[in-house]
């Protein structure tokens, strides 16, 4: 397995990924206009997206996407992991944790003092997974508003 940022190279596979993850998080997903704007985003480094992708023998079977924000509260510079998926076959190798230390590894870089993510409260297997990492959970609601 090779974790490694994307190339423009990868983006119809990512896509194919992120269907895969809002599926297994049981929301829609529509794919259109998906690569192109997919590929503007995390290719302009104003943007600031960070993603990782996983591969084995040179198929994408993992993602993770995360960027850098501030918090007022604690006037300190934090990771939020936005994404992190792993196809089914690969779950329970210890990919995840490799895919988080790298994510551990650049916000301690860029000077973050947390890493925060969350996970659908249905997603027992990914709780389980973070709790054994050592995470801490917070208990909050998420809100949206769609335009």
């Amino acid at each position: 397995m090779n974790i490694r940022f994307v190339k423009r190279t990868d983006i119809d596979e990512l896509i194919i990924l992120c269907q895969a993850h809002a599926t297994y998080e049981k929301v829609a997903f529509d794919i259109k206009n998906k690569a192109t704007l997919l590929a503007k985003y995390l290719f302009d480094e104003k943007a600031g997206i960070h993603c990782l992708v996983v591969e084995k023998n040179n198929v994408l079977v993992g993602y993770s996407t995360y960027v850098i924000q501030f918090s007022t509260w604690d006037v300190e510079y934090y990771t939020y992991i936005d994404c992190l998926y792993l196809k089914e076959e690969i779950r329970g190798h210890g990919i995840g944790k490799k895919v988080m230390n790298h994510i551990r590894q650049h916000a301690l870089q860029e000077g973050c003092s947390t890493v925060q993510w969350q996970t659908p409260n249905f997603n027992t297997n990914a709780i389980r997974f973070y709790k054994n990492l050592g995470a801490i959970s917070k208990s909050k609601e998420r809100f949206y508003w769609t335009f």
